[in-house]
């Protein structure tokens, strides 16, 4: 059954869409004030009082340069000429923009110079054949005010893209003259994902700026060494940093030992913890579950249905999926995992089913074994680690992986959509079993959620996340992560209070802690004055905390460490 937006704000348009849409309306409201004004100027300087409808049709035929007919008589004051000459140049600026914004980019597949359409680029990025969701980093690079351009080797995305706004050439990575006219001479840095193309595009741009920074991105950790050799100053494997962050909650989750805490500063941590289904929080109401009395930690913030809450409602219900936000020692952090675990005789074997042993899908099934917990892994492809060859998003291979009495599954297949089946699936045969998920579409982050995952991180968000880390010395949580963590500097607040900041209300996000020479808090007093040495842990979403960065022009000062 096909269903239909109940309102405006659940409708989501492309740029090229919004830029039709926002011409639509803008000429909607021009042809209306242009009738309005007409209308009355016949009547006040002409003395002639005719019907708006007669002033509508005179809009329109200046407009669409067809004449004026019985009007064309009837002007004799000074400003009333004035007037109609003017709506003539409105007319032709409309017919012009109409061909611009409409016309061309919707119907016409003309050679369009993409170079043409470039600004003047200094001190910035060259990005080549980035393969993660180009929407999503150049987004992040465009929020943080970080010039950019991409060199792509498909004419049609490379023109789709542009149409879009982005700054995108059609090219090849691997020839000089394509990243000449990037203008490599006064870039920044080099970002290379070109897969097996990889070394050719770092001996291209060696050629080119010896000195530049090269920063190459890869799914195969065996070309690290290779890469670095020929040239890479970083390599970064998304990838496996994600596997490995889904394999770490995992085992924090069957131990009672939790691995992935970041330190805040002093004593204090913070960490991410799902809730479990059988866990004695569940249907509990943020203000009763008593964890601050209970444990001494602080819920920051909530995964609730899917949307993050900072801070949460302490009227929100704690349902199966919510993932808790959670700072304070150590120690306290251990009793509030231990309160979100299901009780102990419903509790499944320490056993994690790993769905996809591809890309990432080893340093997941090493972190597992270096933690001492049994591992089973299904995979398509008859490999040596696999211990279950057959499509995971098949019911009889689930239950000869033994989904039905295991502690948790990490699925990290390369295809979104057999992503969710096998969520639903393994909800379905183990409603208890904790269910982790890396997705390769950012959007279907939210349908994962929806299908029963307890979490789920998304491979375009976290290589956005690390490039801006290298760009910019900002860390985030772990750092793949459903949040992001910064450390700014406090100067754009001095001699002004929390209260007063309006941070959370303008940006979403969050200040949890304050640290400067002599002492860190975490617990924050609204009223404090801010003297402008002082350093602010800052978390939200990405967007929250890209919007704080540009609202207040701050950079992080100093990465938020684990």
């Amino acid at each position: 059954m096909v269903s239909f937006p109940t309102s405006l704000s659940e409708i989501e348009l492309s740029r090229r869409n919004r830029r039709v849409a926002y011409f639509f309306v803008g000429l909607g409201l021009f042809v209306v004030g242009s009738t309005v004004a007409y209308n009355v100027a016949l009547e006040r300087l002409e003395g002639v009082d005719q019907s708006i409808f007669a002033s509508l049709e005179f809009v329109i035929q200046t407009m669409t340069t067809t004449g004026y007919g019985q009007d064309s008589g009837i002007w004799s004051h000074p400003l009333m000429f004035l007037f109609v000459v003017l709506a003539q140049i409105a007319g032709i600026a409309v017919s012009f923009f109409t061909l611009r914004v409409l016309v061309i980019p919707l119907y016409s597949r003309t050679e369009v110079d993409l170079d043409s359409r470039l600004t003047p680029k200094e001190d910035h990025v060259i990005i080549c054949e980035y393969r993660r969701d180009s929407a999503v980093l150049l987004d992040e690079l465009r929020e943080l005010d970080i010039e950019y351009v991409l060199i792509s080797s498909s004419e049609e995305n490379a023109r789709d893209l542009s149409d879009e706004e982005y700054s995108v050439i059609h090219g090849s990575p691997q020839d000089t003259e394509a990243f000449e006219r990037a203008s490599i001479d006064s870039a920044r840095a080099v970002i290379a994902d070109a897969g097996d193309a990889n070394v050719d595009t770092i001996l291209t741009v060696r050629t080119l700026r010896p000195d530049i920074e090269t920063i190459v991105l890869t799914d195969d950790d065996d070309m690290r060494d290779v890469l670095l050799d020929s040239g890479a100053d970083t390599v970064l494997s998304p990838r496996g940093v994600l596997g490995y962050r889904l394999a770490e909650k995992a085992v924090s989750s069957l131990r009672s030992q939790l691995t992935d805490t970041v330190g805040l500063g002093g004593d204090i941590e913070v960490t991410e913890i799902p809730v479990h289904p059988g866990s004695q929080l569940v249907e509990t109401r943020i203000r009763d579950s008593n964890i601050r009395e209970r444990t001494g930690a602080n819920i920051v913030g909530a995964w609730i249905d899917g949307e993050l809450q900072l801070p949460p409602s302490p009227d929100a219900i704690i349902r199966p999926n919510t993932v808790l936000l959670v700072s304070g020692e150590h120690s306290a952090l251990e009793e509030v995992s231990d309160f979100t675990r299901p009780a102990r005789s419903l509790r499944h074997h320490e056993r994690v089913v790993l769905a996809g042993l591809g890309e990432g899908g080893e340093a997941t099934q090493s972190t597992i074994a270096e933690a001492g917990i049994d591992n089973v892994t299904i995979d398509i492809e008859d490999r040596e680690s696999v211990d279950v060859v057959g499509d995971a998003g098949e019911r009889e291979v689930l239950y000869e992986a033994g989904i039905e009495t295991a502690g948790a599954i990490i699925i990290g297949l390369p295809d979104d959509s057999s992503s969710l089946l096998t969520t639903v699936l393994a909800r379905s045969l183990n409603p208890d079993i904790e269910i982790l998920v890396r997705v390769s579409d950012t959007d279907t982050t939210g349908k994962a959620l929806s299908a029963g995952a307890d979490y789920v991180l998304s491979v375009p968000r976290v290589s956005a996340r690390m490039i801006a880390r290298e760009l910019r010395g900002e860390d985030v949580l772990a750092p793949a992560s459903q949040v992001r963590f910064v450390r700014v500097s406090a100067s754009p607040f001095a001699g002004s209070t929390l209260a007063e900041s309006d941070i959370y209300e303008t940006t979403g996000c969050r200040v949890i802690a304050v640290t400067d020479n002599s002492e860190f808090s975490s617990t924050v007093d609204p009223q404090r004055e801010f003297t402008g040495d002082e350093r602010l842990v800052i978390v939200g979403t990405d967007e929250a905390v890209q919007q704080f960065e540009k609202r207040f022009d701050v950079s992080p000062t100093e990465a938020v460490s684990e």
